[in-house]
């Protein structure tokens, strides 16, 4: 999907049919506030803006849409001078600069350019990932806010399993967090060097019964400093149906999973989302302010 953004509409809906025309999914906006809404809302893989937006420039939304989607192809397509685009105040961001006319073909060519040889992510996306990165955020905004519940859950786990650990992990653009940890510690971790990042793409409960076995973690060192060699979770689901994160076991011996151990691990999963849910429930109530 191509996220357009233009404020004067004419100018906008020309882009728009431009990128159409060109076998392009489109979505369009016209400020930044629209954008960003439109961000939370798509899996955006390239951004067409105008600099100049009533509520702040392109280079802004192009920092904002590299923070959601860090591999999006993004292109200023833009009235405004390059002399005149403060490319220093942004740092590291970085996009195409095509200036704007009547001829739509130069964008065409650069957005098709920078999405072929744009960098891939290592991890496949859920379809609704913008959507599901959003309702992480209303879910997990403190995760220090949690308090135990978490942690009796993931040592009861432990027992229950006759497992090495036990986690709560919430995935969000970039990264896996944990917000509890029972037999092993961990920092936040990469995306792509999470088994959760996979099974975050499952309906139901997913088991690796040995990770040196699966092509996808066979070279994972993190895994393999962690000693895992089991892995099994169940989703996190809110009531809206994005998966944000998993309930997960681990143990550093390949075993197998039967079918009431899956059932016994989707209802900690789901009892590890109804206190997501609850803790968002009551910070609603207090207006956000997160205090009981």
């Amino acid at each position: 999907m191509i996220l357009c953004v233009d404020p004067e509409t004419p100018a906008r809906e020309r882009t728009a049919a431009a990128l159409a025309d060109a076998g392009f999914g489109v979505v369009e906006a016209e400020s930044l506030a629209g954008a960003h809404e439109a961000l939370g809302e798509h899996v955006v893989e390239c951004v067409v803006t105008e600099h100049a937006l009533p509520d702040g420039t392109g280079l802004e939304l192009v920092e904002t849409a590299r923070e959601r989607y860090p591999d999006a192809a993004c292109v200023l397509f833009t009235a405004t001078p390059l002399d005149d685009v403060d490319t220093g105040a942004f740092g590291d961001v970085v996009a195409e600069y095509v200036r704007k006319d009547d001829d739509h073909d130069e964008l065409v060519s650069v957005v098709e350019h920078a999405l072929a040889f744009r960098s891939q992510t290592a991890y496949p996306l859920p379809e609704d990932e913008g959507a599901r990165v959003a309702a992480l955020e209303q879910y997990a905004a403190d995760p220090a806010e949690l308090g135990s519940s978490l942690d009796r859950l993931t040592e009861l786990a432990t027992a229950l399993f006759g497992v090495d650990a036990a986690a709560v992990g919430v995935i969000d653009a970039h990264t896996e967090e944990f917000l509890s940890c029972h037999g092993v510690s961990f920092d936040p971790m990469d995306r792509e060097d999470t088994v959760c990042t996979y099974a975050i793409l499952d309906d139901g409960v997913t088991v690796v019964e040995d990770v040196q076995d699966d092509p996808r973690f066979a070279d994972n060192e993190g895994l393999a400093a962690a000693n895992i060699r089991f892995y099994a979770s169940a989703p996190l689901v809110t009531p809206e149906g994005r998966a944000i994160g998993t309930f997960c076991i681990y143990d550093d011996q390949p075993r197998g999973f039967d079918e009431r151990d899956r059932e016994l691990l989707s209802l900690l999963g789901d009892e590890a989302m109804e206190q997501l849910t609850l803790r968002r429930r009551i910070r609603d109530a207090d207006g956000g302010d997160g205090d009981d």
